[in-house]
């Protein structure tokens, strides 16, 4: 099956070609046609399965934008967990709609930056994506309507929900006009999920494409038993040596993940770190480096880890292990997406020995081995 197979506007399938799109992927083929017949959808995919275009192009292809619409009024409203999910959604609109007339305007707002420019800019917009507190906070300053809202986009809801947005979820809901297409997607279809799709959604197209539990089988698994004070020589031996172009680093806390990227950068790596403490316009830039190839390694900690959605990622190295078996597989899981291949290396010290067994044993494998002490780094 072809993307001319799924009843797109001629416009959409040209920049689907421009842009490489060779075939669609699961989701896709499921969810793109039940969009355009106007039904309602609970999608339950993982991150990096193509969800996210699975709602944009036909959202693009079916909507009537008005000329010249110069009100507060939105058609789309799209609401995500975090800021980097925002701006990474909004950057795939911004893809599509360049042959669309009349133009229209996309925005992305969120907490963490001020909110005057937003309330300035929100005039005119079409297509919002947004999170929660932030989407309340201009809808308590009369900057924004819903009464023309056509269609409403949840993009990982099981993280909305868990993250403790419930209260904000019922608000934005009871602003809503009840004539809409309701579009749900999610990683797992848990009891807060259920209960959401129950409320909103009228006789949904319910997709399932979840992989099987673990599914590692593109991912290529090392190990190396290394002493900590050796861990960083042997990153930057395994960059230089391997000429490791895109290389994903994980470490357990901000402040190992600033003093990794600092030593890279001292000896001739171009890296970065991204985490908590840094404001967002410096995460969203080093992002777009890291994306872009401008920036050879970026160094993270799980709390941002779901932020980074990077469909062809070559490498994922976790320079500490994770809390849980869980998150372990989740960091890997950044690389070997989209039917691509990836590889996964892992800093093993003597004292993270039995957590690593642990994590076999939950992935149900046994990670080959090297030792990393012995490696001749110059």
């Amino acid at each position: 099956m072809t993307f001319d197979n799924l009843g797109l506007q001629q416009f959409l399938v040209n920049i689907l070609k421009k842009e490489n799109y060779k075939k669609p992927y699961p989701i896709q083929k499921q969810v793109i046609p039940a969009i355009l017949k106007g039904n309602d959808v609970l999608a339950i995919a993982p991150t990096g399965s193509g969800k996210t275009a699975s709602y944009v192009l036909p959202i693009l292809s079916s909507i009537k934008f008005q000329e010249g619409s110069k009100d507060r009024q939105v058609d789309v409203l799209i609401i995500v967990p975090t800021r980097e999910l925002a701006q990474q959604i909004k950057d795939v609109f911004n893809v599509f709609e360049k042959d669309i007339s009349p133009s229209f305007k996309t925005m992305a707002i969120y907490g963490g930056v001020s909110i005057n420019p937003q309330m300035k800019s929100l005039f005119g917009v079409s297509i919002l994506v947004a999170t929660p507190g932030r989407l309340l906070d201009l809808v308590n300053s009369n900057a924004i309507h819903f009464d023309k809202l056509k269609t409403l986009v949840l993009d990982e809801a099981d993280k909305l929900l868990n993250l403790g947005f419930k209260d904000e979820m019922s608000q934005i809901f009871s602003l809503l006009p009840s004539k809409r297409q309701n579009l749900l997607f999610s990683a797992t279809l848990n009891e807060k999920v259920e209960e959401i799709n129950q409320i909103l959604l009228r006789n949904p197209t319910i997709i399932n494409v979840t992989p099987k539990e673990n599914n590692l089988e593109n991912i290529s698994q090392l190990a190396y038993s290394i002493s900590n004070e050796k861990k960083g020589p042997l990153l930057r031996h395994l960059i230089k040596s391997g000429n490791l172009k895109q290389v994903l680093v994980f470490t357990a806390s901000t402040y190992k993940a600033d003093n990794v990227s600092d030593k890279l950068r001292k000896n001739g790596i171009a890296a970065r770190a991204i985490h908590g403490k840094k404001n967002q316009e410096a995460r969203k830039m080093a992002l777009q480096d890291f994306k872009n190839g401008r920036l050879r390694v970026l160094v993270t900690t799980d709390l941002l880890a779901r932020g980074i959605d990077i469909e062809y990622l070559p490498h994922v190295i976790n320079y500490e292990l994770p809390r849980s078996p869980k998150d372990y597989i989740h960091r890997i899981g950044r690389t070997g997406r989209a039917e691509s291949l990836g590889e996964a290396i892992t800093f093993v010290a003597p004292e993270e020995e039995h957590h690593f067994k642990i994590i076999q044993k939950k992935m149900k494998i046994t990670v080959e081995r090297f030792d990393g002490n012995g490696v001749n780094f110059n």
